[in-house]
């Protein structure tokens, strides 16, 4: 197919592959490595995908797309098996060091991104050293070391980024380096376990941060202590030992943000990095982690590919000529943060680790599993990140108070801020700063003070805390002058498809407030945008107290709930490209007016949301069923969380 067709298509030109085996998996990553090769630099340090900018400078972010792709190519050598580009990568180390080339990547300096991509450089030091230092003359390896060596003696942020060292000099140590620091590789892992806070779970950072994302699990710190304890066993036997002890334990938390699909739901910044979400499965098995039940070889290789394979099906990920694109399930700047740049979304290629691993090993070995049986219908507390996890109904999602970014990151309001996320609809961001339309207001309490001219969404939550295995209780103060409490409250078998959220709203100047439900896929099977419907028919439904949309999608909705302030429906058709999902969405919300005289107001809210399975379209049959059977709070809201 011509690229000018392929943008035609709603398909990829991966999504004819089953990712069964090692070898489907081999020949997607080759798939992603081989277009690389006409964005690659004459000598071959440096790949050029886009224009778009990022807060570093140019040549960080072309080493950027020379480097994250490592992740798989070492991977893929090390597992036994050539690749006919490698050269491409064997030239880049050789003229991205050399000070004389002018492609020299540049010395290190503090805090500077080029740091980030000495992982993978070292990462693949130490798993294909036959393949690429080998191949190095003696100039360059030297050149090599001196460069990665380089960032012994800089300042780097107290967060994960200590790993990207931890690995540089894990790769130097493994060609036998001069400029291997031990101490100072030491020095580092010692202050990165202080990051950790019990169950498996580290913070990305230091004591005070609230911030327990993909980074704490697949996108770093998770990852890089399993691949550590694979190539530092002999070394540090001790603390390698502790990393697979940290991984059984997390293992049986993190499983419960994937769906049945594979899906992971989408939660805190980088989601552009879209399948490096579950690298952590391949990571346990490069580890060889004993598991514990009731994981299995057979359930880890359907978590890792089930992930991927949902990935190798959505057309927007990828440009016409199969490099990736910058969002999530479609092109997006919306969401993207300002260190995002277009090689940044192969960090994706950490999901390929597996392919380090003989076809012998259990990974490979094992009839892959479908999600555990005893993992369904199910609801799990979570103290650490301080979400509630539910998959009941068939609806994966959390819900969440407590977090926030501990630097400035675009959108983190939204980002971390929400009351709840999901593996099926996603989240939205803001494209606007002004109408509603503009806020990206899903699963979040919106209040303006200005007549809805401009609106605040939470970001900074406070005294968050699970309370008696029931909710998440929390503070939010958007003004001096006002404060407002919020339950969250999970499904229960009886209304599986149900969350309640309960706010005590006090404030001491007049707002408007906004509660939307999951943002869904906004357009008829004809592709028209929805429109008033009845019964189980795609389309919006709105009236004094509630609000729904259903489409291919499935079905969102929320209703009033107990005896509260009064709140009107709204079915919101919000900016495009909002929704990390899907281009067009629209929101069901419910919107309310609190003033001063009214005192202390208490609302509740039920929020339903139902995916679609598989290829249907639209939600099962019947759910209106499902719909009418809604969760009941009899009495006052005060006293309902107070029991």
């Amino acid at each position: 197919m011509s690229p000018f067709m392929a943008s035609f298509a709603e398909t990829t030109p991966f999504a004819s592959n089953p990712l069964l085996t090692k070898s489907d998996l081999q020949a997607f990553l080759v798939g992603l490595l081989d277009p690389l090769a006409s964005h690659t630099s004459p000598g071959g340090s440096r790949i050029h995908l886009g224009h778009t900018a990022t807060h570093y400078d140019e040549t960080a972010a072309q080493l950027e797309g020379f480097s994250r792709p490592i992740w798989g190519l070492a991977s893929l050598l090390a597992g036994g098996a050539d690749y006919p580009g490698t050269q491409r990568w064997v030239d880049g180390f050789k003229n991205g060091t050399d000070r004389n080339h002018k492609e020299f990547w540049g010395d290190m300096r503090d805090r500077d991104q080029r740091m980030v991509e000495c992982s993978a450089i070292g990462f693949a030091l130490s798993v294909a050293k036959e393949k690429i230092w080998d191949r190095l003359e003696e100039s360059a390896k030297r050149s090599l070391e001196d460069w990665l060596g380089g960032m012994n003696d800089k300042q780097m942020p107290n967060t994960n980024w200590l790993w990207f060292r931890v690995f540089a000099n894990l790769g130097l140590s493994k060609v036998g380096s001069h400029r291997y620091d031990a101490q100072r590789m030491k020095a580092d892992l010692d202050h990165l376990d202080t990051f950790y806070i019990g169950d498996g779970w580290s913070r990305d950072g230091p004591e005070g941060v609230v911030q327990l994302d993909y980074y704490s699990s697949s996108f770093a710190i998770q990852y890089a202590q399993l691949v550590y304890s694979k190539l530092a066993q002999d070394e540090d036997p001790t603390r390698c030992e502790e990393y697979r002890n940290r991984a059984r334990r997390f293992a049986q938390d993190f499983v419960h943000y994937f769906d049945e699909e594979g899906r992971a739901i989408p939660f805190g910044r980088s989601m552009t990095y879209r399948f490096a979400m579950s690298s952590f499965w391949g990571a346990l098995a490069f580890a060889d982690v004993s598991l514990p039940a009731p994981l299995t070889w057979g359930v880890i290789k359907g978590l890792q590919l089930r992930n991927i394979r949902y990935w190798t099906k959505q057309p927007g990920a990828y440009n016409p000529d199969g490099t990736l694109t910058i969002g999530y399930c479609y092109p997006n700047h919306n969401m993207t943060e300002n260190y995002n740049s277009p090689g940044s979304p192969y960090w994706c290629c950490k999901s390929f680790i597996a392919l380090a691993l003989p076809e012998t090993h259990p990974f490979w070995a094992a009839e892959e599993e479908t999600y555990p049986a005893a993992l369904r219908n199910t609801v799990k507390f979570l103290k650490n990140p301080l979400h509630i996890m539910s998959n009941l109904g068939g609806h994966t999602l959390l819900l969440s108070s407590g977090q926030q970014c501990s630097y400035p990151v675009k959108q983190s309001a939204a980002k971390y801020g929400k009351l709840a996320y999901s593996s099926a609809f996603g989240y939205s961001v803001p494209v606007g700063n002004g109408t509603l339309e503009e806020l990206g207001g899903d699963n979040t309490l919106a209040l303006s003070d200005d007549l809805g001219e401009t609106w605040k969404c939470r970001r900074v939550t406070k005294e968050a805390r699970i309370e008696g295995g029931k909710w998440i209780r929390s503070m939010w103060y958007p003004w001096p002058d006002v404060e407002v409490e919020t339950w969250l409250i999970p499904p229960h078998p009886d209304t599986p498809l149900w969350h309640i959220r309960v706010h005590r709203i006090k404030t001491g100047r007049q707002l408007l407030s906004a509660e939307g439900a999951f943002a869904i896929h906004g357009q008829r099977r004809d592709g028209r945008a929805l429109e008033p419907s009845v019964g189980e028919e795609f389309g919006t439904h709105e009236n004094s107290s509630e609000a729904r949309a259903a489409s291919k999608a499935g079905v969102s909705g929320i209703v009033v709930l107990g005896v509260g302030g009064y709140r009107r429906g709204r079915t919101l058709r919000t900016d495009a490209n909002s929704n990390l999902i899907v281009a067009r969405a629209v929101l069901p919300m419910l919107i309310g007016d609190h003033s001063p005289e009214q005192g202390e107001e208490w609302v509740a809210a039920g929020v339903f949301g139902l995916p679609s399975v598989g290829e249907a379209e639209g939600a099962a049959q019947g759910w209106l069923e499902s719909w009418e059977n809604r969760p009941e709070i009899e009495g006052s809201l005060e006293d309902y969380v107070s029991n």
